[in-house]
């Protein structure tokens, strides 16, 4: 064995600890703090309040197993477009994907779709603005059937910008009451948990 191949062993290991580190730590800290025999007590099936084991079942274990997904999810696409482009420094932002999937999401809580359709609207509004995206940047990056993926990958980044720019205007113009949830969406936000969507985003990140 090798000295890189010994680094890279290493290296694995260490983000190992750290991710099994911050899964505890985000399982014990909070707003409503929980012991580590608390934690434990809860996985084992014993005895204990039911304020806790409600606050871990129902709110913090699937955020983390939701976290956990999205972020297969975007390592995915960050390298399926790599390899695609063979470029090191392409990412779905800079095609415009994530900028297409962010208007999607944004058109549905300004007009409240997803209280009439329910929770799912928010990731298939996000999907379709995204594929939206992908066929305009497909259309201005092919010339008579021949794709070059130069112009792909400038037709993205320009694509992006102009995504940039209606989502600002969007939120500039909007109600203040909505401009919260937009923006805590925009940073991540895994506030409300749903196992239909941990499924989803698992789904995508196994077989998509």
């Amino acid at each position: 064995m090798n000295k890189k191949n010994i680094n890279l062993g290493q290296g694995i290991l260490i983000l190992m600890i750290a991710l099994a580190a911050t899964v505890l730590a985000s399982m014990m800290v909070g707003a409503a703090a929980v012991s580590f025999s608390e934690l434990v007590a809860v996985f084992r099936r014993t005895e204990v309040d039911p304020s806790v084991r409600s606050i871990l079942l129902t709110l913090r274990l699937p955020r983390i197993v939701l976290g956990f997904a999205v972020g297969s999810a975007l390592s995915v696409a960050g390298v399926i477009l790599q390899g695609m482009f063979r470029n090191p420094l392409v990412e779905p932002y800079t095609l415009g994907i994530s900028g297409g999937a962010a208007l999607g999401v944004c058109a549905t809580l300004v007009f409240q779709l997803h209280r009439s359709v329910g929770i799912i609207a928010i990731p298939v509004s996000g999907f379709l603005g995204a594929v939206c995206i992908v066929g305009i940047v497909y259309l201005l990056g092919s010339h008579k059937g021949f794709l070059n993926m130069n112009g792909l990958l400038l037709s993205g980044v320009m694509i992006s910008f102009i995504c940039s720019s209606l989502f600002m205007l969007i939120m500039a113009v909007m109600r203040v009451e909505d401009l919260h949830g937009i923006v805590f969406w925009n940073m991540g936000s895994l506030a409300q948990p749903s196992w239909l969507l941990i499924s989803i985003m698992a789904g995508v990140s196994l077989f998509g």
